[in-house]
């Protein structure tokens, strides 16, 4: 966290390689984050690479008063409900539908190659509706808490806590129990 927090200033400061430092350091994990929601490789890149131009931007007036990392999850949840809304008023299909859609579309090798597992895990979550899909990939690879998951979702902790519970769940029964909370 002092890391980061020295990064942020040192962006603060102009300096370019701190804002690189900071992409390197967590640009895989927002990747991964928009995948699970979008659940499509190209979309997933272009939030992320937006979520990093709006940070650019914001520096100056950045406030951080949590972590960077959860700072930027949510961030990246935010620009993928952005687009969600988006590409519904252009008439596009929503997420849910995009989730049922056969994709092409696969990371480039740079980040990794889907294996099989990876696939499965992929087709499951996006059979779950997307506030359980928000609540596991937030808890689970974004390491948010659920009072966080909560505000985030504009509810209340045990209704956050139940989307993961059922989303979990659901994922278990999809997965012949090889997801472990």
């Amino acid at each position: 966290m002092m890391e980061d927090k020295l990064l942020v200033w040192q962006c603060k400061q102009g300096r370019r390689e701190a804002l690189r430092q900071i992409y390197e350091k967590y640009h895989v994990d927002l990747l991964k984050l928009a995948i699970v929601l979008t659940g499509e490789a190209s979309t997933a890149e272009d939030i992320v690479h937006d979520v990093f131009v709006r940070f650019a931007r914001s520096v100056p007036r950045l406030s951080l008063t949590g972590s960077l990392k959860g700072y930027l999850l949510v961030s990246t949840v935010n620009r993928v409900r952005d687009y969600s809304r988006d590409h519904q008023r252009r008439g596009g299909p929503s997420l849910e539908e995009a989730a049922g859609l056969p994709s092409g579309d696969r990371p480039p090798e740079q980040w990794a190659i889907l294996s099989e597992q990876l696939e499965r895990l992929r087709r499951a979550m996006a059979t779950l509706p997307y506030e359980q899909r928000e609540a596991v990939a937030l808890h689970v690879q974004g390491g948010l808490t659920f009072r966080r998951i909560a505000r985030r979702q504009n509810t209340s902790v045990s209704t956050a806590q139940g989307r993961y519970r059922y989303g979990i769940e659901k994922l278990r029964s999809l997965l012949n129990g090889e997801l472990s909370p």
